[in-house]
């Protein structure tokens, strides 16, 4: 981490080079919050018991679907202080003729070229874009409850490549609130 850009440290990507993070699949996303601060809730009895802000994190991952229709869910779990989820993405089955030939730009409206015209990640319907608008219409509402809430920057994500893969992430997504005192995030 030696590099400067603009005189700040700059932080290398730690998503896998070369992948269109855009591409029809499964992915296995981590967001935490900020200092890994405990805002959604506790675990009683491996449940977590939902604060105001816990209610509005599940609200807005269950709303995903309403803003991303090439998206659907697959397990998710809040934590105290992170949200574990399996976004699917399906652009195949989101897209009927209607729909394309109504509500959809052309396909070359982006094509100018350059970091502004098509290779401009925030243009395209990605990873980044659904974590983007998820962690800000979190923020919005909770900073309104709690002043301070604030995510950490970035997220974790997984790309999912096998049904077995899938099915331990399902499965450790349920058992999460049960290993709570175990798990890495656990502290705060």
């Amino acid at each position: 981490m030696s590099q400067k850009f603009k005189n700040k440290y700059r932080i290398p990507s730690s998503r896998l080079q070369n992948w269109d993070y855009g591409v029809n699949g499964a992915y296995f996303i981590t967001i935490c919050t900020n200092n890994r601060e405990c805002y959604f809730g506790d675990i009683i009895d491996s449940k977590l018991e939902a604060s105001e802000l816990g209610i509005l994190a599940e609200k807005y991952w269950l709303d995903i679907p309403e803003h991303f229709p090439y998206v659907e869910l697959g397990n998710f779990v809040i934590m105290p202080n992170h949200v574990h989820g399996i976004l699917i993405i399906d652009k195949n089955a989101s897209i009927s003729v209607e729909t394309r030939l109504i509500a959809s730009p052309p396909e070359t409206i982006y094509k100018t070229g350059g970091f502004a015209g098509d290779k401009n990640p925030m243009l395209h319907d990605n990873i980044s874009k659904i974590i983007r608008w998820y962690k800000g219409r979190c923020s919005f509402e909770m900073k309104k409850i709690h002043a301070d809430f604030g995510w950490q920057p970035r997220f974790h994500d997984y790309i999912i490549r096998n049904e077995k893969s899938f099915e331990t992430i399902q499965n450790y997504i349920e058992n999460n609130p049960l290993n709570w005192n175990k798990d890495k995030f656990y502290g705060k």
